[in-house]
């Protein structure tokens, strides 16, 4: 399996720094040390400028490649080779630049989308760096101004305590498919703002809960708050859950003065 992984990551960065206007490739290390993870997929990022192939252009280019998908704003291919998931994200450089370089003026974007994309940036291996773009990026990223950072947590918090509200109010009325969607959006935006807080972009999200308990600076009442919430051996009670989640909010928003004095 490993020889077979090392195989097709050669083959398609061979293939895709061919075409014109590929200025940048990555793999998530994953990708590389878990192949037999379940979750288990070959992710390539593709930063590019310019003309770039077309949907079927691409399929051709990559041989015979089974169950081909393409996303509906073409950003995605998704496909197999060799019985190997394999998902390749196409980036404008432009748009990702734009982000990178200047995060203050892109908060309305950066809230909604999350840091996630500047994780992958700094963490993923480069497999092909035309023009020294991501060296100078990763720089940047490294120097991520004190003021976004704080401009992103007030934004992730802000969004958390939307969801805290509706939260209470799926809790009162017991909505269990109203309860599931605000408690996985006050989790997602609670974890959010924590790495905020540390100075730290988010991990995809399947790697956020470990992750958190790495973290310098998590206040331990957080933690013990995210364990009950997760917790699969028995049901909360309504207003228990809600005063647990209430709880995990009220540290993720003390965490606010350590950043204020950094600024």
């Amino acid at each position: 399996m490993r020889s077979k992984v090392d195989t097709l990551i050669e083959s398609l960065q061979t293939t895709i720094s061919s075409w014109n206007g590929v200025e940048c490739m990555t793999v998530d290390p994953r990708s590389e040390a878990f192949a037999y993870d379940p979750y288990f997929a070959l992710v390539i990022d593709v930063y590019y400028q310019g003309d770039f192939p077309g949907p079927d252009a691409r399929r051709s280019a990559f041989g015979d490649p089974g169950d081909f998908e393409t996303a509906a704003n073409l950003s995605k291919d998704r496909f197999f080779l060799d019985e190997v998931p394999i998902r390749i994200e196409y980036k404008n450089l432009k748009v990702i630049d734009a982000l990178v370089s200047h995060p203050l003026e892109n908060l309305a974007v950066l809230k909604n989308a999350g840091t996630y994309p500047f994780f992958r940036i700094l963490h993923h291996r480069v497999l092909f760096d035309k023009s020294g773009w991501i060296v100078a990026a990763r720089q940047k990223l490294e120097d991520f101004p004190q003021a976004a950072w704080l401009g992103l947590f007030d934004n992730f918090s802000s969004k958390m305590e939307h969801y805290l509200s509706d939260l209470g109010a799926a809790c009162v009325s017991e909505d269990g498919y109203f309860l599931l969607i605000s408690q996985s959006g006050f989790m997602r935006y609670a974890a959010a703002s924590v790495f905020m807080a540390n100075k730290r972009f988010e991990p995809s999200h399947r790697e956020i809960a470990s992750q958190l308990t790495k973290l310098a600076y998590v206040p331990g009442d957080f933690l013990g708050c995210w364990r009950l919430l997760l917790e699969k051996n028995h049901a909360l009670a309504g207003t228990k859950r809600f005063d647990i989640a209430r709880t995990a909010a009220k540290t993720v928003l003390s965490m606010r003065e350590k950043l204020c004095l950094e600024v």
